[in-house]
């Protein structure tokens, strides 16, 4: 133990032989982290489709222009551009002073982008100066836009209704209030083209377009049956309630369709016959390429067994189911169908069945031919394949703090592609001759290098971001791992702590916890992955913590499905592994320990705060999980089972039941306008604490959602800041 001090006190010394640095303030840490304590980046920084030309968004004295660089040496042009391109915008719209940030654009040629001026979609021709308004529409108050990748034609939302508006470019600066809409259906109690299953099982959006354009697959969701719950607006005096449909675990869930709309007849949508439970889950939703089949991945709502079918897109018949996969916790497809451009009638599929998320390559017809990706480790993103079959992804191969990216040719042969530890990403032009890969560590804050992939090898860097944090003085980042609960597992920890320490002297700690599925805190990335505030904390005189426990991602199925009908019960001891290790710390005051976190980490400090009740001196949570039975339906019964099948599990996870245990000082802080960790959690909370006898502090934020955002976030940070501040005096 004595070695971490030890290296503690060495980067101290270090530390102390450069000038007197600013101090962090906390609201610095909140206000400036986007703006002028953010690391440079490249803005909107893209591929241009049929070159191995990208484009950027760059500054020429102090002004935002289009960059549009070359592969091959040619001059970039960084100014002539964007001149045009404001020209012409003055020439449509007489009113036009300029953009006060440059829009975001979408390349749809060499030539041509997409952008949003004044809730129009105009398209920009960068060989014929010109402008288009190929809609035709006004789409204020439109969302959840998604256009078809060869048509351009596009889906949208307004309210619950959907609408698809057919791209015509010759249309120029027509009548906005003509929209070119052939499809607005509707009816009452149903939700149209939106995601579903509350943005579970991956998820994002409730459009799916076939490859060519032809047709569209759209999510229809009756929610009549499903509870009410009352958000509640200030803005009406006297106050109204707006109600929204919450499924909470064990009750009735929404009902879900799968619709096709064909552009070519623009007949009536057809229905896909799905069968089964109406509560079944319908997701990863993808086309054949020949756009004659689309594909759902069925889930029941037990979420114990998945069946990957293929449905007649003209009939919407079902055709066969072409595998499936069971669980005896449960399963959880993430990913639609990939169909590479280069190996003709495979698809990919990515599955955890081996105990990490792999590839899978199997024939058009369902039939399984290998698995392409095997290992200690998951595949995070994939980016696509070659014209000599080899396929491109992420993965935490090397370490789960770390991504890199790597291809895999057809011998099977597996190369990583970046190099320099840290979290990589990357973006391949569209032959994958070249490709940008994006990275940060500890001590980087963004390194952006172009790379030839044919020759595997930088080419060019692109940006090597200054340190913004320069003139701060900044605490020293330790990584290492400690051994779980159950003394075999290993789980990775961050530390950091203060640049002037004092030898022999002891300091207040602050564990800062999340602890729940989808999340990882430990990463190598700039700062470490640790919020401007915890580095404030640390220089204001605080031994800042994290451990990832057992349940978080990126450790593999069994990692995460451990704590599965026992949520709080794992990671609670191995929360508390790590503070035993903090105990034995020669610079930690163990009485003097504060436990922080939102939403699921809200949950495990008023876990830890009631269930350990001596553990911390002080604990703030946000937005807590307190009984299970008021989540939504999806998540809940995936991680406990329905509270009819785990009465046990619930009741030991219900914090109701032991409000009569709290020690120390909590501070509880919802927002009134919880859409997602109802208002009601912490509302029970405090009655049972009342019932109980116990004192405990409570804070609102009214009409905030699940995290308080906004100017209204420095007010949040500041107020836990001094709670904490406060009682570990």
């Amino acid at each position: 133990m004595k070695k971490i001090y030890i290296s503690i006190l060495i980067s101290i010394f270090c530390n102390n032989l450069s000038a007197q640095k600013k101090q962090l303030s906390i609201e610095d840490a909140v206000l400036k982290k986007n703006t002028t304590l953010a690391s440079d980046r490249l803005q909107q920084l893209q591929w241009i489709p049929g070159t191995n030309d990208y484009s950027y968004i760059g500054k020429v004295n102090g002004k935002e222009f289009l960059i549009i660089a070359h592969t091959d040496n040619k001059p970039t042009d960084s100014t002539e551009a964007t001149d045009k391109f404001l020209s012409i915008v003055k020439r449509y719209d007489k009113d036009f002073t300029g953009f006060p940030k440059f829009p975001a654009i979408t390349w749809l040629s060499k030539d041509r982008f997409r952008f949003i001026y004044k809730d129009k979609i105009l398209i920009y021709n960068l060989a014929y100066d010109n402008l288009s308004n190929p809609y035709s529409a006004d789409f204020n108050g439109f969302e959840n836009f998604d256009f078809a990748s060869e048509t351009s034609n596009l889906a949208s939302t307004r309210n619950d209704s959907m609408f698809v508006t057919v791209y015509n470019e010759t249309i120029l600066n027509g009548n906005p209030n003509n929209a070119n809409i052939i499809f607005a259906p509707t009816k009452d109690g149903n939700v149209l083209g939106h995601a579903v299953h509350r943005n579970e099982f991956g998820i994002m959006k409730g459009t799916f377009w076939s490859q060519k354009g032809t047709h569209l697959a759209y999510y229809d969701m009756d929610e009549s049956m499903v509870t009410t719950y009352p958000i509640v607006s200030l803005e009406d005096q006297p106050s109204k309630a707006k109600m929204i449909r919450y499924p909470m675990a064990g009750d009735k869930s929404h009902e879900v369709k799968l619709k096709i709309y064909n552009m070519i007849t623009k007949a009536s949508p057809i229905e896909v016959k799905t069968a089964g439970p109406a509560e079944q889950y319908l997701t990863n939703i993808s086309w054949s390429p020949d756009e004659t089949q689309v594909f759902i991945a069925i889930v029941n709502r037990e979420q114990n067994h998945m069946w990957l079918n293929s449905y007649n897109a003209e009939s919407g018949a079902f055709i066969k189911t072409l595998f499936e996969e069971k669980h005896d916790k449960y399963v959880e497809p993430l990913h639609p169908m990939i169909f590479p451009k280069h190996i003709k009638n495979k698809f990919i599929w990515q599955s955890n069945r081996d105990g990490y998320n792999h590839l899978y390559l199997y024939n058009a017809d369902g039939t399984f031919d290998k698995q392409l990706t095997t290992g200690d480790y998951e595949v995070t993103d994939y980016y696509g394949d070659d014209d000599k079959g080899n396929i491109y992804f992420q993965s935490t191969r090397e370490t789960p703090t770390e991504k890199h990216i790597y291809k895999l040719n057809i011998k099977g042969e597996l190369l990583r592609l970046d190099t320099g530890e840290g979290t990589h990403s990357s973006i391949f032009s569209e032959d994958f001759s070249f490709f940008i890969d994006i990275y940060s560590n500890i001590k980087t804050p963004r390194v952006v290098n172009l790379y030839n992939n044919t020759k595997n090898k930088i080419v060019k860097n692109l940006l090597n971001a200054a340190n913004p944090m320069k003139d701060y003085s900044m605490p020293n980042i330790k990584f290492f791992t400690i051994k779980a609960a159950d003394n075999e597992t290993d789980l990775y920890c961050r530390l950091l702590t203060p640049s002037n320490m004092i030898a022999y002297k002891k300091y207040p700690v602050l564990v800062y916890l999340y602890g729940g599925p989808h999340a990882q805190m430990v990463v190598n990335q700039w700062m470490g992955g640790a919020d401007y505030w915890m580095h404030a904390m640390a220089e204001q005189g605080y031994i800042v913590f994290t451990v990832d426990n057992r349940g978080s991602m990126n450790r593999g199925r069994d990692f995460e499905n451990v704590t599965h009908r026992q949520l709080g019960t794992i990671e609670m001891a191995d929360q508390l592994t790590g503070v035993e290790w903090l105990k034995k710390q020669e610079f930690v005051d163990s009485t003097r320990m504060a436990v922080h976190g939102w939403s699921f980490g809200g949950f495990m400090t008023t876990t830890i705060m009631t269930k350990s009740p001596n553990t911390f001196k002080v604990g703030v949570c946000g937005g807590p999980v307190i009984d299970w039975s008021m989540y939504e339906i999806m998540y809940t019964e995936r991680y406990m089972d329905m509270p009819s099948e785990n009465p046990e599990g619930y009741k030991n996870a219900n914090l109701l039941n032991y409000a009569d245990k709290l020690r120390g000082k909590l501070l509880m802080i919802h927002g009134t306008s919880d859409d997602v960790v109802l208002w009601e959690h912490s509302l029970k909370y405090i009655k049972a604490s009342v019932e109980k006898g116990k004192q405990l502090d409570y804070f609102v934020y009214p009409e905030h959602l699940h995290n308080v955002t906004g100017k209204d976030r420095a007010h949040l940070i500041v107020k836990i800041t001094n709670y904490i501040k406060d009682n570990l005096k």
